[in-house]
């Protein structure tokens, strides 16, 4: 393990869906208590009156060790009665809460109409499950992900779990972003002397990564750190690993792989880390970048992704960030 990754030194990962989670796991194993995840909350919604945390939810799942393997979310060995008995009443049936699922979505619910923050309830649910690593929503206010679509304007979960994912994109943006603000818990995870280096999950960066820097002040306060920040792409060969990053790169106009999605970290990171079989585009990236297995199967996968991310921000941090040059990141 990187000398970085032993004593006190304290590391940040900014992550949503499956694939953030994935490495947070492998990070978690080595890190415990010294890594905080600051998760995407673009994803949240109201449904059937519930608060419901997506990428929140598959963050503590995944790290509490509950989480359902075959899907990479919700809890493993759930059971259907309650959505049984809602559709058989008529009621909505496109968004699946299982049964254990659903107490977590009800105590959330239940915590925050009685004064808690969403930062506060999600410490309390993960602790509960016996996390030991941070997990940190990137906001306690409502900043919603909108996408506007060749079928009309869907809140994010429409698009993703009821239409599944199929409407063409035209472009992507975050209601409530301009009253968002970081939450002093997050703030202060950036402005922790210990932080040796942030690192960006293989999380699909319009979906899941743009909604955490479109807090207003977050990305000021991660450049504000002078930690090195490494991201990880999400691509293999042109391919997604999981989710629509692909398509939704084509239907921006985007080239499906890891020269596009390194132009859009552009300004944001330090270092980018590919996939093996992306190695011969390095010289293509103006960007100090590492080619590794990122492909995330098993839990030793994830665990030497993780380690090679911390090796990677040892690596940068003897050199001069790019955020302690003062250039601005990609707006």
């Amino acid at each position: 393990m990187s000398a970085q990754a032993q004593g006190s030194a304290r590391y940040v990962a900014l992550s949503g869906g499956v694939g953030g989670a994935k490495l947070s796991l492998g990070l978690a194993h080595l890190l415990g208590e010294r890594l905080t995840v600051i998760v995407n909350t673009g994803d949240d919604f109201e449904h059937l009156g519930l608060h419901i945390s997506p990428d929140v939810d598959t963050a503590i799942y995944t790290l509490a060790g509950v989480v359902n393997p075959e899907t990479g979310w919700g809890r493993r060995d759930e059971t259907w009665t309650f959505m049984q008995a809602l559709q058989r009443l008529g009621g909505p049936g496109w968004f699946r809460l299982g049964d254990a699922d659903l107490a977590t979505h009800v105590e959330r619910t239940r915590r925050l109409r009685a004064g808690e923050t969403l930062t506060g309830t999600t410490a309390h649910l993960a602790r509960s499950l016996g996390v030991r690593s941070r997990i940190l929503p990137m906001c306690d206010g409502p900043l919603r992900t909108v996408v506007d679509t060749d079928q009309g304007t869907l809140a994010f979960q429409e698009y993703f779990v009821r239409e599944q994912c199929r409407p063409v994109i035209r472009s992507i943006r975050f209601e409530g972003a301009h009253a968002a603000k970081p939450s002093p818990e997050v703030l202060a995870a950036f402005a922790d002397t210990a932080l040796a280096g942030i690192i960006v999950c293989p999380s699909n960066p319009w979906l899941s990564v743009d909604p955490i820097f479109a807090v207003p002040g977050l990305r000021e306060a991660m450049r504000a750190s002078g930690r090195p920040v490494v991201a990880v792409s999400p691509i293999i060969a042109g391919r997604a690993v999981k989710g629509p990053t692909a398509k939704i790169m084509q239907e921006l106009g985007l080239q499906a792989g890891a020269v596009d999605i390194a132009r859009h970290y552009a300004g944001l990171v330090d270092g980018f880390v590919i996939d093996s079989e992306d190695r011969a585009l390095a010289d293509k990236l103006a960007i100090p970048t590492r080619a590794t297995r990122t492909l995330m199967t098993t839990l030793d996968d994830k665990i030497a992704l993780a380690r090679d991310c911390l090796d990677f921000c040892a690596e940068l941090a003897g050199t001069t960030s790019r955020h302690s040059q003062g250039q601005g990141a990609r707006s």
